[in-house]
């Protein structure tokens, strides 16, 4: 009789990117259950109002980055890498928008220099500093009970794709009705290598509400497009020595921080799920946002 040898770790995480749609929603509906929980929801906070709308982000591996074959690649998302996401997480199914910090605001004091350009309702905060995000989820954790923090890079993109590997959780292309980009930028037209061509949508000069495009397979909105999003970590030149487990590499710069997801400034091409940013620690930028993740 043969004794059949322990699984390892990687080997207890499904591979989401194998997985369908109805597969992914289901093991995102057994991740809940088993934290008491359901597949959305929300922390009420101790002034009696609700916190963002989260959804829960079960464990697993994926290929993260991309390879040189996709239209848009940049050298610093490469190479393409086998990474495991070994705790589920909950992520903001929005990027925190400017009611949401606007309670913070009013809580804490928080100075909002009026020379700035600001969003109020239900469009996203910008114009924070990576020290003003800290602050803000340091207040949420002591308001809810729960962690709050910034998504890793890695986390990030595991919970943008959603089990897709193509360049947006759509597929292979996308129109500016589905993600608020540039559109004298569009996908298709540089997939085609065209000339030239006429725009679909007129150009925007800022932000979206969240949450007017459809969803991806984990009730993510806006994961492509209307702001880039500063995650927790600092910015590594590729993903040359990435860690398995999703940590960046000793060789991170500390001065600088990753942002993904594009912005409505940004080519269609910068909004795919591998792209990614860097960002000064200091920086400010009207295409610049967040979107918190809660520990469970």
């Amino acid at each position: 009789m043969t004794i059949a040898e322990p699984l390892t770790p990687e080997q207890r995480l499904l591979f989401i990117d194998e997985l369908d749609h109805e597969s992914i929603r289901q093991l995102q509906h057994d991740t809940a259950k088993a934290h008491q929980l359901t597949p959305y929801f929300h922390d009420t906070l101790k002034k009696g109002v609700t916190g963002p709308t989260l959804a829960v982000i079960p464990a697993g591996r994926f290929e993260m980055g991309s390879e040189p074959s996709e239209v848009g690649h940049q050298r610093e998302e490469a190479p393409r890498h086998l990474t495991m996401i070994t705790k589920p997480f909950a992520m903001g199914i929005y990027p925190i928008t400017g009611e949401e910090f606007r309670l913070f605001r009013q809580d804490t004091e928080w100075f909002l220099r009026p020379e700035l350009i600001w969003h109020e309702g239900r469009y996203p905060a910008i114009n924070v500093r990576i020290e003003d995000i800290k602050l803000f989820l340091a207040w949420l954790s002591m308001q809810t009970g729960a962690t709050y923090r910034l998504p890793t890079e890695a986390e990030w993109e595991y919970a943008a794709r959603a089990g897709t590997t193509t360049p947006f959780h759509h597929g292979e292309d996308v129109s500016c009705k589905e993600v608020h980009f540039n559109p004298l930028f569009p996908y298709k037209e540089k997939l085609d290598k065209r000339r030239w061509y006429l725009p679909r949508c007129f150009p925007s000069p800022k932000a979206s509400e969240v949450g007017l495009q459809a969803a991806n397979a984990w009730g993510l909105h806006d994961v492509h497009g209307n702001v880039w999003e500063f995650t927790q970590d600092h910015w590594t030149a590729s993903h040359l020595y990435a860690n398995r487990d999703g940590r960046p590499s000793n060789s991170a710069n500390p001065y600088w921080y990753v942002t993904k997801g594009g912005s409505w400034f940004d080519p269609a091409a910068r909004a795919r799920s591998a792209a990614r940013k860097k960002r000064y620690l200091d920086e400010m930028d009207t295409n610049l946002g967040f979107r918190v993740v809660r520990e469970l």
